[in-house]
């Protein structure tokens, strides 16, 4: 079946991974971002539709990995807990793209013993929900610091916390991604998921006066993103109803913030859940982004300072993800024995957070 504007939507997928291929071929910006940027070349050459498209980003990836297989060649020393995340998330992928390195995962899997939950995700899940007491990063000298510090250290600036959404979707990520690697960082993704019903009612934007809005949409889209195996697998909406209303109800929310990052992730994950081109929801999120595409091919903000190329690729790439179709496998989660659990889960409802204890650890 021809999709909604099949022309014009391949088109713009094509200059989109184009400009992203560009970034990936710098050599600082691959040196910041080559883990990250792997992981978009294989999701869309092992989730597209389209076979052509398939082969681009399998190709890209592929080169893209055997260079970064060249600049590590193996573990450092010294490598702390942020340094064995980054490279469990670029090893993986490039183990996938097919370009293995067995004796670097047997080196990363022996460093990972050498930390804990703490130090990967920034509480214990096993014991805790997400806290709310983990600085973000300083605006000013951009210095990570412990939880619970609210000053910076170096130029005693005022800390922002992160949101327990962030905290808690960056926790499900990486141990999600560590179950499929074979790394051990201290703590399951069953410890992390079990604390959803805390985060449970989802707020509104609420004009701007809930400063968690942004980070619980992400944090929907990547429970979905950890349950369909990032766009294997489809869902059923009733095994995750609350969060399909919340998807569904955002859409509008993202195009009227010109959001093309987010209004991306949406229709990403809606297509998980059975929505397609017929739905007039998909159809104005899909107006939407090809209304939105920059000159360069990209999407977001091209004002955007250098230094931050993140803001640059990721809002193509999820640009590209909302635009694109899946070769969907069926109907399951991507852990079937979870099942049991997230029935529980929706059952459940949200109770008060138990006391936080004074760990500390490194973001």
């Amino acid at each position: 079946m021809r999709l909604f504007k099949q022309r014009a939507r391949t088109r713009a997928i094509r200059r989109g991974l184009a400009f992203i291929y560009g970034i990936a071929c710098d050599p600082a910006h691959f040196a910041d971002y080559g883990s990250d940027l792997l992981n978009c070349f294989y999701f869309i050459a092992a989730t597209s539709r389209d076979p052509d498209l398939r082969r681009t980003a399998r190709r890209m990836g592929r080169e893209r990995a055997r260079q970064w297989r060249r600049v590590w060649p193996a573990l450092p020393s010294d490598a702390d807990a942020d340094t064995i995340l980054d490279l469990m998330h670029g090893s993986l992928a490039a183990d996938l793209l097919g370009v293995r390195d067995p004796a670097f995962k047997a080196q990363l899997q022996r460093a990972a013993r050498n930390f804990d939950a703490r130090d990967y995700l920034c509480f214990e899940p096993q014991h805790e929900p997400p806290p709310a007491d983990v600085p973000d990063q300083c605006d000013g000298c951009g210095r990570w610091h412990k939880r619970g510090r609210k000053a910076c250290r170096r130029c005693r600036r005022p800390l922002t916390m992160l949101s327990r959404y962030g905290v808690w979707y960056d926790a499900l990520n990486r141990l999600y991604t560590a179950s499929r690697y074979g790394v051990t960082l201290g703590a399951h993704y069953t410890d992390v998921l079990k604390w959803l019903p805390t985060l449970r009612p989802y707020r509104g934007r609420e004009r701007d006066r809930n400063p968690d809005f942004y980070d619980s949409v992400y944090a929907v889209t990547h429970l979905i993103y950890t349950l369909n195996g990032f766009s294997r697998y489809r869902l059923d909406p009733r095994w995750l109803p609350a969060e399909f209303a919340f998807l569904q109800r955002h859409v509008a929310t993202a195009i009227a913030m010109k959001d093309a990052e987010m209004c991306g992730e949406l229709l990403d994950t809606l297509k998980s859940f059975g929505l397609t081109d017929a739905d007039p929801l998909l159809r104005k999120g899909l107006d939407y982004l090809l209304a939105q595409q920059n000159g360069d091919g990209s999407w977001g903000d091209t004002d955007t300072d250098d230094d931050d190329i993140y803001a640059r690729y990721h809002p193509t790439w999820t640009a590209i993800d909302g635009l694109r179709d899946y070769a969907w496998r069926g109907l399951r989660l991507s852990l079937p024995k979870l099942a049991p659990l997230l029935a529980r889960l929706n059952e459940t409802q949200a109770s008060p957070a138990t006391p936080k204890r004074n760990s500390t650890s490194r973001k």
